[in-house]
């Protein structure tokens, strides 16, 4: 019976490839669903073979391990060059979509909060 090995919704075609070529790479026998039109179903990498679960998604993992550190790595010497994203920088790049957001955030946390403003008054 199949399982559901990777779900591959929101995820960069760059990752899913090389998700891809690592499956193919250490010879696991794999297929794709994708969602269809109206997005009823799955995007995701499935594997064919049960027996190769366990070696597969040991193999997914020690994949997502290496690209949280790459990652770890790349954030840390855009911090040290002074280049790491902040809330400023976005800012000063993007000002209207900043402002818009506070704005959307501000009313949302408002509307959420306003029916219990009067509860206290006697």
């Amino acid at each position: 019976m199949a399982h559901l090995l990777f779900r591959l919704r929101h995820v960069t075609d760059e990752e899913a490839l090389e998700v891809r070529e690592l499956l193919q790479k250490h010879g696991f026998d794999v297929y794709e669903t994708n969602a269809g039109f109206f997005r009823l179903g799955v995007d995701a990498i499935w594997l064919r073979d049960a027996s190769q679960r366990k070696a597969a998604e040991a193999t997914l993992a020690e994949y997502q391990q290496q690209c949280q550190q790459r990652e770890r790595e790349a954030f840390e010497r855009a911090k040290a060059r002074g280049e790491a994203p902040t809330l400023w920088r976005r800012f000063l790049a993007h000002p209207i979509q900043v402002v818009l957001t506070i704005v959307a955030v501000l009313l949302i946390a408002l509307l959420t909060l306003l029916p219990f403003v009067g509860l206290g008054a006697p």
